[in-house]
């Protein structure tokens, strides 16, 4: 996982604001500045009987949010792993045991694509769901199906009807009073949070525009051996292909569009957009996307995301309002600039939290469960996710995109049937517009 720290350059205050404030935007938040009461956090779960966790997918990812779950609180453990490749189960219980000097029964370790199926029949109480992306709204139905708490890393889909699945399946969850907790860390994170607590109370009044960005160098490829089946080569390089991962716009570029949707409380109704492919050398994915978003209210968000090597790096998210403007993060201006609020957390710098998200995140659950008070994050993951989709289309085929034909696209990325060996999907990168009529510019 790429450094979540937040970083701005170029940000041009005044132009943007004057874009966004020119679109008359209606309200979101209401603009009178309310009491704001502290909000309170919890480092440590709860104890309780002993919580036993799944594991569904032993990668990094999955590597990293087991040992965050581990020290959410007295009386955790991980009692089965299922995962399609032994070298990532071992080097995954080789981690856990350094780590957190956790043993999992070799009994309780499941290599296959049905592995998942043996977890949840292992007496468990909740499952982390950490595989690529493509198989999440699947193995979440199962979990809940067999009513199991819930983890679930982001994105949770790459394609409209897997965004359905996980929307249903949210809803199951909370008629079994179950909790589910999503990876998007942000949520979790105290500076976040009390940003957000001040937004929301009026503090940069009505919102009227957005800007997102995650721009960084290229992530790791797996080039395939000649021993690797077709399943197991794109597997292990799934980050470059959009049937597991979605795109790096929906993979990674949906943390900043989640939030956002939390800072604004609205889907965009429509994107236009643009992107293409440079320098990746694997999968089928472009390598920058470069979008506007509209939203209910006539307010615009603008976002860039890209993974190339050599350019400028920023990441982060800004709300504008019409009484000032934040980073979301930690500090909130008005408009003219100025510092009117940073968060101090006690013993730290200004703008400076002590506690990991990526931790928070499964002291919530674990929490949310033992106090019996259930936590569904999945319609919001769901709706982060399907903006993230929707923004991909535009930039893949050149058109505008509306929310409501996205929500009902039929468009299924990937194999129905899973097995190593052949699949039947070829690298061939997506071309916006229309060429067949090109003749008809050429000059004579």
């Amino acid at each position: 996982m790429a450094d979540e720290k937040t970083e701005i350059r170029d940000f041009n205050r005044r132009t943007f604001i004057g874009a966004v404030a020119a679109v008359g935007a209606g309200a979101v938040l209401a603009s009178c500045k309310k009491s704001i009461s502290p909000l309170t956090f919890v480092d440590v779960a709860p104890d309780g009987p002993v919580l036993k966790a799944g594991l569904i997918g032993c990668g990094n990812r999955g590597t990293g949010a087991a040992l965050n779950y581990l020290k959410a609180g007295p009386n955790v453990k991980i009692v089965a792993m299922a995962d399609v490749l032994q070298d990532h189960m071992d080097s995954c219980r080789a981690e856990l045991a350094k780590k957190a000097q956790l043993q999992v029964a070799d009994d309780h370790c499941f290599i296959g694509f049905d592995a998942y199926k043996k977890v949840l029949d292992s007496d468990v109480d909740l499952v982390i769901c950490a595989t690529p992306p493509h198989f999440r709204p699947l193995h979440f139905d199962a979990a809940v199906e067999a009513k199991k708490h819930c983890f679930l890393e982001k994105p949770c889909a790459v394609d409209a009807p897997g965004i359905r699945q996980i929307l249903a399946t949210g809803q199951k969850a909370a008629a079994y009073n179950l909790c589910v907790v999503t990876g998007t860390q942000r949520r979790h994170d105290r500076s976040y949070q009390e940003t957000y607590n001040r937004v929301s109370h009026g503090a940069i009044g009505q919102i009227v525009g957005a800007v997102a960005r995650w721009n960084q160098g290229q992530l790791w490829y797996a080039p395939k051996k000649k021993e690797w089946s077709d399943m197991e080569a794109m597997i292990r390089d799934w980050v470059n292909w959009r049937w597991l991962s979605g795109d790096h716009i929906v993979e990674q570029h949906v943390h900043n569009l989640d939030t956002v949707l939390w800072f604004t409380g609205m889907n965009p109704t429509k994107v236009i957009g643009s992107g293409g492919r440079a320098h990746r050398v694997t999968g089928d994915q472009y390598d920058f996307f470069n979008l506007q978003f509209t939203y209910p209210n006539g307010g615009i968000m603008e976002s860039m995301c890209r993974q190339i090597d050599g350019c400028a790096n920023e990441r982060f998210e800004y709300v504008v309002g019409t009484e000032g403007y934040t980073n979301c993060n930690n500090t909130i201006y008005d408009l003219t600039g100025k510092v009117v609020w940073k968060y101090q957390e006690a013993g730290q710098d200004p703008g400076k939290t002590k506690f990991n998200p990526y931790d928070q995140e499964h002291v919530d659950l674990v929490t949310a469960i033992r106090t019996n008070k259930p936590i569904n994050e999945a319609e919001h993951v769901a709706h982060a996710t399907l903006t993230a989709i929707m923004g991909r289309t535009a930039a893949y085929t050149g058109k505008e995109v509306k929310w409501d034909e996205m929500m009902d696209s039929t468009e299924r990325l990937g194999p129905t049937e899973y097995a190593m060996g052949p699949v039947p999907v070829k690298a061939e990168v997506p071309v916006p517009g229309d060429a067949k009529d090109i003749a008809k510019h050429a000059r004579t």
